[in-house]
């Protein structure tokens, strides 16, 4: 997986900054930051999310989206 500036479909941004396992499972999650403020968890908070999931497609109003666009690869930023 490339590291850097991936759009989620509800349009915010986040930079990949790394993929990490589980100290149990070892499964692959992603760890990655926002690059917008949030109002409850405040500006360019953490994030992890299980890789498998983070690169998923998933349903939104009966249309398939992908979870995440790299915007580097797809053009645009």
């Amino acid at each position: 997986m490339r590291l850097g500036k991936y759009q989620h479909y509800k349009g915010n941004f986040y930079n990949v900054i790394g993929v990490a396992n589980h100290s149990e499972t070892l499964e692959e999650l992603v760890v990655y930051q926002a690059l917008y403020v949030h109002e409850k968890y405040g500006k360019n908070s953490l994030w992890v999310r299980p890789k498998k999931m983070f690169l998923e497609n998933v349903v939104i109003n009966g249309e398939e989206l992908r979870r995440v666009i790299d915007r580097l690869r797809e053009g645009g930023l």
